[in-house]
């Protein structure tokens, strides 16, 4: 049976462990509205640009961009570049492990001709690092002080490998904010981008498709807005990444504050316990000697 002293000692550091989950809970609750409103803004304007490029992707010959070209049926087949976006930090539930788990199965999916790796985030550097990889680029220390210019960053690496002929692909893994208890690893196709596909969309839908007309020129046009689209994408990738984490994080937080409240009360139970055996043994020991007396 453990000493009383034993005893408070795991009570005091259960206690210590409680406050700093108490605290990194209050950081994580205060991140987080800064990362979600920022998230909130960013969203909208991702997805009604990527519906845009979509349908005009449909509708163009994609000749008149490269970031369009789609790999035909007889060129060579070459590796895919896959961006994962992870934490820089622990302590958030199985917000890291999910992401290494289905990018795990991206490459495992990808066949004889591989993958090549982008890595944001400490914790998948981490753990694809170590195994042999072919990494293209890291990007670690980001989420603390997140710009646009980590976007452009990843999309000139990613632009570079596609139109250079490296890769035939890049997709980018992340987590997706849902709410503060749920988030859902998200495996999107950035280039080449893909046409609208109208057979999967409703009536009233493909009667509201625009049929734009180009001013100056089509070429003119896509040479400034698809390289801009590809940043946004990474841009909504990050944002999307970094409320989820801080959300992740938080309920996981909440979680061990709790467990540890539960683990102080059973403490603290036990302890009584054994205090009481043992007044109570003091008590039969006295009495004991004073009956031999």
């Amino acid at each position: 049976m453990a000493s009383l002293l034993d005893i408070r000692r795991r009570i005091r550091a259960v206690k210590s462990t409680q406050q700093i989950t108490k605290a990194m809970k209050a950081i994580s609750a205060s991140r987080l509205r800064k990362a979600q409103d920022a998230m909130m803004g960013a969203r909208p304007f991702a997805s009604q640009m990527a519906r845009v490029l979509g349908g005009l992707a449909r509708q163009v010959d994609t000749s008149v961009h490269p970031l369009l070209t789609q790999r035909g049926p007889d060129a060579p087949e070459r590796p895919t570049l896959v961006i994962v976006v992870s934490a820089d930090k622990g302590l958030c539930g199985g917000f890291n492990t999910n992401i290494v788990k289905r990018a795990a199965e991206v490459i495992t999916d990808a066949g004889r001709a591989g993958v090549s790796l982008g890595l944001v985030g400490k914790k998948g550097r981490e753990f694809f690092g170590k195994r042999g990889f072919d990494v293209r680029f890291e990007l670690v220390n980001i989420f603390a002080n997140l710009k646009y210019a980590h976007a452009q960053a990843i999309a000139r690496e990613a632009v570079t490998a596609f139109t250079e002929g490296e890769v035939d692909s890049v997709h980018v893994i992340y987590n997706e904010f849902k709410n503060v208890l749920q988030q859902q690893v998200v495996v999107n196709q950035v280039l080449p981008i893909q046409p609208l596909v109208v057979g999967e969309m409703g009536d009233a839908a493909r009667e509201r498709l625009p049929d734009y007309l180009y001013e100056p020129d089509p070429t003119q046009i896509f040479a400034s807005l698809i390289p801009r689209h590809v940043e946004v994408q990474f841009y909504r990738a990050l944002l999307e990444s970094a409320a989820a984490e801080h959300a992740a994080r938080l309920t996981a937080m909440e979680a061990a504050t709790k467990n540890a409240t539960e683990m102080i009360d059973d403490l603290t139970l036990y302890m009584n316990k054994v205090r009481q055996a043992k007044i109570t043994g003091e008590i039969i020991e006295i009495v004991s000697g004073a009956e031999a007396i």
